[in-house]
Parts: C-alpha cells; sequence; structure tokens
C-alpha cells in the first residue's frame, strides 16, 4: 500500500532490451492502431474508477486516433481485467485498469490465477485514490477514535463495507483493527454504488471506499472520520488523515495499465505515450482533481519494477494479517 513519489523518466527502451530505434519500424508495419482499443475496468460503472478511467481513455483515444471503449468487470475483488488479459492476444487492443488487488491474488491464493511478475506487459502507471471511512451523517461517532472505541466496546457488531476481499480497503481496515485490538465484521460488496446504497440503508454502519462518496458528504448525508493519504484531503481540509488520528498507516492503492503478456515493445511505447499525455491533459487533471487523486507518472519500466517491489511489501502485510482465500 506504499507509493513510491519519484518519477519516472519519459519512455525508455522497455524490459525486453529492444533499442528505441527498433520499436518504430514494428509500429509501422502493425499501423497500430487501426480500430478501437477495449479497456477492462475491473469495477462498477459510476464509481471513482470508472469515471478517471472514462476521461482517461477518451483523452488519450483522442491522441490514438481511434476510440478506447470501456468495459466494466465487477466482482471477484478487482482481478477480473487481469484474468481477461490471460486469453487475450498481445495486440494491444485489449487493455486493463490493474489495481493493487492483482498483485495480491497469487499471494492469498494457494492456486494462484496468474503470476503479477509474467503474465502482463504493463504500460504506465497513473494515479492512487483517496481513500476514507464514512458513516451516516445521523451515526453517533464524530471521529474515528470514537468509531474505535465503540468497537472494542461491541466486538464485531459494527459491520463495515468494502468493494470486496482483498482490496486495500479491506486490508486497510484489518490492519486498523489489528493495531487497535478491536473487531468489526467485513462485507464486501460489487462497487461503491452497493456500498453506498446499504450504508445509507443501514445494512453496514461504515464504509470504507474510494472517493464516490464525496458528493454525499459535501452534501451532509455522509461524514467522513478520516481520510488515508499523507496529507488531508483539499477537500475536506478539517478531515485528519489516519495518521493524525493516531493509526500510522498511508493507504493509496496506486494503479496503472496493462495488456498481456509478450505485447511488441512499439505497441507498448506508443499507447504510453498516448497515455501519457493523457494523464496530464486538463480534462483528465479535471477529473482528478474532483476526486482528491494525483498523478502518480511511472513508465513502463519503472512500473514492471514498482510491481516487483508491491508484491513484496504486500507479502509481508498479508502474512502479518494472516488473510488466505483458498
Amino acid at each position: 500500500m506504499s507509493i513510491i513519489t519519484r518519477r519516472g523518466a519519459l519512455a525508455l527502451p522497455l524490459a525486453t532490451g529492444l533499442a528505441a530505434p527498433l520499436a518504430a519500424p514494428a509500429y509501422a508495419q502493425q499501423n497500430f492502431p487501426n480500430k478501437p482499443i477495449r479497456m477492462i475496468v475491473p469495477w462498477g460503472a459510476g464509481g471513482t474508477t470508472d469515471v478517471q478511467m472514462r476521461a482517461f481513455c477518451e483523452a488519450a483515444g483522442r491522441r490514438l486516433g481511434v476510440a478506447i471503449v470501456i468495459e466494466n468487470r465487477s466482482g471477484a475483488g478487482g482481478v477480473l481485467g487481469a484474468q481477461l488479459l490471460l486469453s487475450t492476444q498481445p495486440d494491444g487492443y485489449v487493455l486493463s485498469q490493474m489495481p493493487i488487488s492483482v498483485f495480491r491474488q497469487p499471494l492469498m491464493n494457494s492456486r494462484a490465477l496468474f503470476d503479477p511478475l509474467t503474465d502482463f506487459s504493463y504500460i504506465i502507471h497513473a494515479t492512487g485514490y483517496l481513500f476514507g471511512i464514512v458513516v451516516q451523517a445521523n451515526a453517533p461517532w464524530q471521529n474515528l477514535g470514537e468509531l474505535i472505541e465503540a468497537a472494542r466496546r461491541e466486538p464485531g457488531k459494527l459491520n463495515y463495507g468494502t468493494p470486496g476481499v482483498g482490496t486495500s480497503l479491506h486490508l486497510t481496515m484489518e490492519q486498523i483493527a489489528r493495531r487497535q485490538r478491536i473487531e468489526w465484521t467485513h462485507i464486501p460488496f460489487r462497487g461503491v454504488a452497493e456500498n453506498m446504497q446499504n450504508l445509507l440503508g443501514g445494512q453496514i454502519q461504515i464504509t470504507a471506499d474510494s472517493s464516490g462518496w464525496v458528493p454525499m458528504v459535501e452534501e451532509g448525508r455522509l461524514r467522513c472520520l478520516a481520510t488515508w493519504g499523507e496529507a488531508r484531503a483539499k477537500r475536506f481540509p478539517n478531515v485528519p488523515t489516519l495518521r493524525e488520528s493516531g493509526i500510522d498507516i498511508v493507504s493509496i492503492s496506486p494503479y496503472g495499465l496493462a495488456g498481456p503478456k509478450n505485447m511488441d515493445p512499439g505497441i507498448v511505447r506508443v499507447l504510453h505515450d498516448a497515455f501519457k499525455e493523457a494523464l496530464f491533459d486538463p480534462s483528465h487533471v479535471a477529473v482528478l482533481d474532483r476526486y482528491d487523486m494525483q498523478p502518480n507518472y511511472k513508465n513502463s519500466a519503472d512500473y514492471t519494477a514498482f510491481v516487483r517491489q508491491t508484491m513484496e511489501e504486500e507479502r509481508k502485510l498479508i502474512q502479518e494479517l494472516g488473510i488466505r482465500l483458498s
């Protein structure tokens, strides 16, 4: 769940070792792209990731000269896009958003669905989320300390919702519980819409999710008790971070884009360059600002190295929490 703040250099020759001059002929021969590109978003429509990815892909599509069509495949903690890439031709026409849960899946299962280090071609690292702990506006807890005390008094009674088992939201909430020596009950949902619906309906008392809750907090229907970044969210300067609440955790679940393994380096570079420009396009930056997200650029080689480092960090965390799915 950590984030490297160093920005990568401009796109360099990729991990395959091919020199830059060799990439252009591959691109020219294949005339890439010459048809629409499918982008798998492994979360429900209307959530933070869906909205951000639509703006990101629209900006990239303008640069590539083709449409990039979003396909939502929610469920399974965000790994359905990665699974689809396993059976897809590496021609650059099917890509996926890669949440950090993709790197955890093989660490939590005795039978891994894939190997994140060898089964994908990493294109570009893009951004990370604003996460927060949110309750109903009429809930009795005014801050995170009061919520934790309530959970301590009645172990297991309070239910919290997340987008799924093995997500950053789930693992961070369990980290908090372990460090604070409390118990609360995890209820996984398919996305932020289900999460919000169940919070407002009273089926759960707490939501831990990305910033799809922002409008309802601004409207006064919900209350945010803490955000999870390094610093306070610009939109909510009066809401403390986890660290300011006495819990030394930062979690923003950084993510990027990938395709199937063995993609042509020239195609990877074409995609990287278009999405790099799109990342800083004003139309996309406006969407990031809306959700208190920041560009977090890494080129293809740096992103691949980041995946390796992240898996080592996540291995330690999963062992600490003792979470196994199978």
